[in-house]
C-alpha cells in the first residue's frame, strides 16, 4: 500500500472526523481564506493541495493562490493535482501495461531496481473495448461474440492477467462484465476515499475521455492520455493551471416525453457554442436536486463532447440514495454524507458560488432531439430530423461526385416525396426474400453502452417501446442491424425481472455483449448483402446509436451518416428503417390488422417507466453482479500466464510487442535542439479529431497495417481491430493518420491515410506510413499543419504516440483541445500555434515548403520561450506560439517525453 503523504500542514488544516465508531484524519478547507466561496470542483482541488503539500512541488503559495482564485482571470497559476486513483479501459490500458513492463526492463538496463516500477496509486482496468458485435439478432449472439473475443484477444488477455499478478495496486475487471464508466459509478467510485487513515475526496484520471461520467457522483476526474495515466500511476502529479469554472444553472424539471439524452444533447449544443475547452463545468441550482443521479451521470459522460475538462455535480441526498442502491456499505455512505457536510461540499440549491462564467437552462424547455450526422453538438429537434436529413444528405452525395464516383445530386436525381436524393436498390436476403434500400436507410440501430445504459429510465423506456411494438405486430426492418450492449449485467437483470427481455429479442435487440461496441467502431460488419448494396451503389446510409460519438468513419466503414439518439428512439428508428421517415408524424409500420402505427402509439408514459424502475431494480442486483468482480469466469481463470516481475516477450506476437521508446536512453538528457529542413507530412483542416489521427476500427487488407499482418501470417478474418492491437506499435504506427475520412490537403482528391512523398521524384501520392519511413531514412524531420480544434475527441494516447513514431517533431495548429496537446508534449512532439488570426491559408502555406524552427533551444536554459521563429524556403516567416503551458510540461519535453522523465526520476530516488 502506498504510504500516506505527510503534509507540511502550513495552514494547520489537519483535523479528525468521527463517523460512527470510525475516526478519520481530514484536512479542513475552512482553514484557508476564501475557500467558502469557491465552486465545488475547486474545493476538491484545494483539499488535494492541503493534503499533499510538500513545500517543494506543492507549497503554501499554491494553496493561497487557489484560496484567492480570481474567477475572472485567465488561467496562469500552475498547480500539481495528485489523483487518488487511475482507471483504464483495455484499449488504452494494454499499452499502459506494455509501457510499464518495458520501463521495468529499461530500469534494469540503467542499473536500477525493476520493482520500483509499480503503481503507487490504485489502478483499475476494465476490459470492455474488445467485444465486437459480429453476431446479432439471435439468442446466442452474446455467447458467440464472447467466444470470438477470447479467440482474438488471448495474447492481450494473458498479458493483462500477468500484469494483475506482477504489479501491486493493479486490478483487472475481466471481459463480459460491463463498461468501464458504468462499473466505475456502480462499484469502483468511492466518492470519499479512505486510505492510510485519511478520508478525502475521491479523485481520478482515466484513460478514456468519458471518465467524466463519474462527475455525476460528485467525483472529480477526467480523461487523460495513457502516457499521463502512467505517470499518475507512478506517483507523478498532474501538472495543470487553475481553470476557469463555468457555472451551469439548472431550473425546473424535464417534461414528460423528454429523456436524459434530449437533455444532454441540448447541454452539449449550448456549451460547445459557449466555448468551454480547458474549463471545468459545474452544475448548480434548484434543478440539480430535481435531476436524477442517472441523468447527472449521462450529462457528466458527455463532457468531452462539449469540450470541458470536467462536468461535475455536488454531493446531495440523491448521491447517497444511489450509493445505497448500488450496494455501498452503510459506513461508507455515512462517511460521504458527514465529510461532504463538514467540508462544504454538500449541495445548497439556493447558493450562487463564484463562477468565471454562467449559463442557465430551464429543464422544462428541453424537447426530443437527436444529433448528427457527424458531430455530437449538431443537435436536431426530432420533429425536424427528416427535413434536416434531406438537406444534409446532399453533402454526402455531392462529396462522392467530387471523388468521381457515381452520384445522385438533387438537380438530376429522381426525388422522393420529401425531396431527398434517391437511388433505390433491391437487396436479396439469405432466405430469398427481397427488400429495397436507399440513401438514408438505417443500417445500424444500436443501444450501445457508455452514455445511456447506466440510466435505467431510458433503458426501460426502450424496452417498453419494444414491448408495445411487438404487441402491435411491428419489428425491425430487415436491413437494420440491431444490437443491445449494456454497460453492466445489472441491466440484463432488471430487464429479466420486469419481463421485458423477450420483447427486445423479438424486435431484434438481443444482447450482443457487455462493453463498448458501436461508439468505438466495434459495430461489426453489416450483413454481407447490405454491405454489398451500399458499396456497389454508393448509398449514403445511416446509423442511429445511443452513444456519445458519431464522428465520420467511426461507427462503421460502410456508414456515412451517424446520429445520436436516446435508447427508445433507437428502437423507433429500427422500426422505421430510414432517416427519411419523420417519426413524430409518419407511421413506423402497420399493425396486424393493417392499421398505421405511430410513435405516440408505442411511446411509454413517465408513470409506466417509473413503475418498472421502482419495482425491478434493487440493491441485491448490484451486490450479485459485483461480489467477485475481479475474479472473472472460468475462461478468464484458465488463461495460462508467465511469472516473474519482467514480461517474457513473444517475438512472434502480433498483439503485444516491446516498444522502442527507451532504446538508447541514458540517465542524462540530450539538449533540446532547433528543427531544420522539416517537411509537411499532413496539412489538415478544422476539427480534426483524435479519431482522424489515431488508429481505430477495422483493419483493411490493402493498408500498411493489413499488409504487415498478412506478412506475419495473420489471416484476414483474424485481423481484429486497431484497438485490440494497441499493444503492438508496428500495427499502430501504420494506422496513424489512416482514418478513411481524413483529408490531407497536400494530397488533393484522396481520402484516408495518404500524403505526397517529397523524397521521391515528382513527389508521388503515397501511404503516410511509407512516406514517413522514407523521410526518417533520409533524416528529414516532419511537421503537421492543422486548423482549429486540432485533436478534439477522445483521450487517445496513440494519436500522440503514432505521431511521434512517424517522425513528426512539431505540430502547428490554429488551436488545440487539451488532452491531445498535452499528449504531444508527453511524446516529445512540440505543439505550436499560428499567431492570433493567422492560419496556413492566410499565410499562403501549401504544405510543399521546407520548414525550420529556431528559438526552441531556449528550453535548455530552464525557461519556455513564448514563441519560436518559423521560416520556410518559400519565404514565409512567422512567430509561432509555443503551447508548452506549464513548467512541468517543459520538463517532460526536455526529457524527450513524460515516460523518460518519470524513469529518470524513479532511478534517482
Amino acid at each position: 500500500m502506498k504510504e500516506t503523504v505527510v503534509s507540511a500542514n502550513s495552514f494547520d488544516a489537519r483535523s479528525t472526523l468521527q463517523v460512527g465508531d470510525e475516526s478519520y484524519e481530514i484536512f479542513r478547507l475552512d482553514k484557508v481564506e476564501g475557500a467558502a466561496r469557491l465552486p465545488y470542483s475547486l474545493k476538491v482541488l484545494l483539499e488535494n493541495l492541503l493534503r499533499t503539500e510538500d513545500g517543494a512541488n506543492i507549497t503554501a503559495d499554491h494553496i493561497r493562490a487557489l484560496g484567492g482564485w480570481d474567477s475572472q482571470a485567465q488561467p496562469s497559476q500552475e498547480i500539481q493535482f495528485t489523483p487518488a486513483r487511475v482507471i483504464m479501459q483495455d484499449f488504452t490500458g494494454v499499452p499502459c501495461v506494455v509501457d510499464l513492463a518495458t520501463m521495468r526492463e529499461a530500469v534494469k538496463e540503467l542499473g536500477g531496481d525493476p520493482a520500483k516500477i509499480n503503481p503507487l496509486a490504485p489502478a483499475e482496468l476494465v476490459i470492455d473495448h474488445s467485444v465486437i458485435a459480429d453476431k446479432f439478432g439471435t439468442k446466442d449472439a452474446f455467447g458467440q461474440n464472447v467466444e470470438l473475443e477470447y479467440g482474438r484477444n488471448k495474447e492481450r488477455y494473458q498479458f493483462l492477467r500477468w500484469g494483475q499478478t506482477a504489479f501491486d495496486e493493479f486490478k483487472v475487471v475481466p471481459p463480459g462484465t460491463g463498461i468501464v464508466h458504468q462499473v466505475n459509478i456502480e462499484h469502483l467510485a468511492r466518492t470519499v476515499m479512505v486510505r492510510g487513515g485519511q478520508a478525502y475526496p475521491d479523485t481520478l484520471v482515466g484513460t478514456d475521455s468519458h471518465t467524466t461520467m463519474v462527475n455525476g457522483l460528485g467525483v472529480l476526474g477526467w480523461g487523460v492520455g495513457g502516457i499521463e495515466a502512467e505517470a499518475a500511476m507512478l506517483g507523478q502529479p498532474v501538472s495543470m493551471l487553475i481553470p476557469r469554472v463555468v457555472g451551469f444553472k439548472l431550473t425546473g424539471e424535464l417534461k414528460p416525453g423528454t429523456t436524459a439524452t434530449d437533455l444532454v444533447l441540448t447541454i452539449t449544443e449550448m456549451l460547445r457554442k459557449h466555448g468551454v475547452v480547458g474549463k471545468f463545468v459545474e452544475f448548480y441550482g434548484e434543478g440539480v436536486a430535481a435531476t436524477s443521479l442517472a441523468n447527472r451521470a449521462t450529462i457528466g459522460n458527455m463532457s468531452p463532447e462539449f469540450g470541458s475538462t470536467a462536468a461535475i455535480f455536488p454531493i446531495d441526498d440523491e448521491t447517497l440514495s444511489y450509493l445505497r442502491l448500488t450496494g455501498r456499505d452503510a459506513q461508507q455512505v455515512a462517511l460521504v454524507e458527514a465529510y461532504a457536510k463538514e467540508q462544504g461540499l454538500w449541495l445548497d440549491p439556493a447558493a450562487e458560488p463564484d463562477f468565471s462564467e454562467k449559463l442557465e437552462l430551464d429543464l422544462s424547455t428541453v424537447v426530443p432531439s437527436i444529433a448528427g450526422p457527424k458531430r455530437p453538438q449538431d443537435r436536431i429537434v426530432l420533429a425536424n430530423a427528416a427535413e434536416q436529413f434531406a438537406v444534409d444528405v446532399r453533402n454526402y452525395v455531392a462529396d462522392d461526385e467530387e471523388a468521381g464516383k457515381e452520384s445522385f445530386p438533387a438537380s438530376d436525381a429522381p426525388a422522393s416525396a420529401n425531396g431527398v436524393p434517391t437511388n433505390p436498390v433491391t437487396v436479396t436476403a439469405p432466405d430469398g426474400s427481397t427488400y429495397e434500400i436507399d440513401h438514408g436507410a438505417v443500417t445500424v440501430a444500436a443501444i450501445t453502452s457508455c452514455t445511456n445504459t447506466s440510466n435505467p429510465y431510458v433503458m426501460v423506456a426502450a424496452a417498453l417501446v419494444a414491448k408495445k411494438a411487438v404487441e402491435k405486430g411491428l419489428t425491425r426492418k430487415p436491413w437494420v442491424k440491431t444490437t443491445l450492449a449494456p454497460g453492466s449485467k445489472v441491466v440484463t437483470d432488471y430487464f429479466d425481472k420486469a419481463g421485458l427481455t423477450p420483447y427486445l429479442d423479438k424486435v431484434g435487440f438481443n444482447l450482443v455483449g457487455y462493453g463498448c461496441t458501436t461508439c468505438i467502431g466495434n459495430s461489426g460488419p453489416l450483413p454481407e448483402e447490405v454491405s454489398k448494396a451500399v458499396n456497389d451503389h454508393d448509398l449514403a446510409v445511416t446509423s442511429v446509436l445511443s452513444g456519445n460519438r458519431n464522428f465520420e468513419g467511426r461507427i462503421n466503414p460502410d456508414v456515412k451518416m451517424n446520429y445520436l439518439a436516446s435508447p427508445p428512439l433507437v428502437v423507433a428508428y429500427a422500426l422505421a428503417g430510414s432517416m427519411k421517415v419523420n417519426i413524430t408524424e409518419d407511421a413506423l409500420g402497420t399493425d396486424t390488422e393493417g392499421n398505421p402505427v405511430f410513435l405516440k402509439d408505442i411511446w411509454p408514459t413517465e408513470a409506466e417507466v417509473n413503475d418498472v424502475v421502482a419495482n425491478a431494480i434493487g440493491e441485491d442486483m448490484f451486490n450479485k453482479s459485483y461480489q467477485d468482480v475481479f475474479a472473472g469466469d472460468a475462461q478468464w481463470q484458465a488463461l495460462p500466464i508467465p511469472t516473474g516481475n519482467t514480461f517474457e516477450w513473444d517475438a512472434e506476437s502480433t498483439y503485444v510487442r516491446k516498444p522502442p521508446y527507451f532504446e538508447g536512453m541514458t540517465m542524462e538528457t540530450t539538449p533540446v535542439s532547433d528543427i531544420s529542413g522539416a517537411r509537411v507530412l499532413a496539412k489538415l483542416g478544422d476539427s480534426v479529431t483524435t479519431d482522424h489521427i489515431s488508429p481505430a476500427g477495422a483493419i483493411k487488407a490493402d493498408t500498411p497495417a493489413g499488409q504487415y499482418l498478412t506478412e506475419h501470417g495473420v489471416e484476414r478474418r483474424d485481423f481484429n481491430s486497431y484497438g485490440s492491437r494497441r499493444g503492438n506499435h508496428e500495427v499502430m504506427i501504420r494506422g496513424t493518420f489512416a482514418n478513411i475520412r481524413l483529408r490531407n490537403q497536400i494530397a488533393p482528391g484522396t481520402e484516408g491515410g495518404f500524403t505526397r512523398d517529397f523524397t521521391q521524384d515528382g513527389a508521388p501520392v503515397s501511404f503516410i506510413y511509407d512516406a514517413s519511413q522514407n523521410y526518417q531514412a533520409a533524416g528529414t524531420p516532419l511537421v503537421i499543419l492543422a486548423g482549429k480544434e486540432y485533436g478534439s475527441g477522445s483521450s487517445r494516447d496513440w494519436a500522440a504516440k503514432g505521431t511521434a513514431l512517424l517522425g513528426v517533431k512539431a505540430v502547428i495548429a490554429e488551436s488545440y483541445e487539451r488532452i491531445h496537446r498535452s499528449n504531444l508534449i508527453g511524446m516529445g512532439v512540440l505543439p505550436l500555434q499560428f499567431p492570433e488570426g493567422a492560419s496556413a491559408e492566410s499565410l499562403g502555406l501549401t504544405g510543399e515548403e521546407t520548414f525550420s524552427f529556431s528559438g526552441v533551444t531556449e528550453l535548455n536554459d530552464g525557461t519556455t520561450p513564448r514563441t519560436v521563429k518559423v521560416t520556410t524556403d518559400s519565404g514565409v516567416e512567422f512567430d509561432a506560439v509555443v503551447r508548452i503551458d506549464t513548467p512541468g510540461e517543459a520538463d517532460y519535453y526536455r526529457n524527450g517525453g513524460i515516460m523518460q522523465y518519470v524513469l529518470r526520476s524513479l532511478i534517482r530516488k
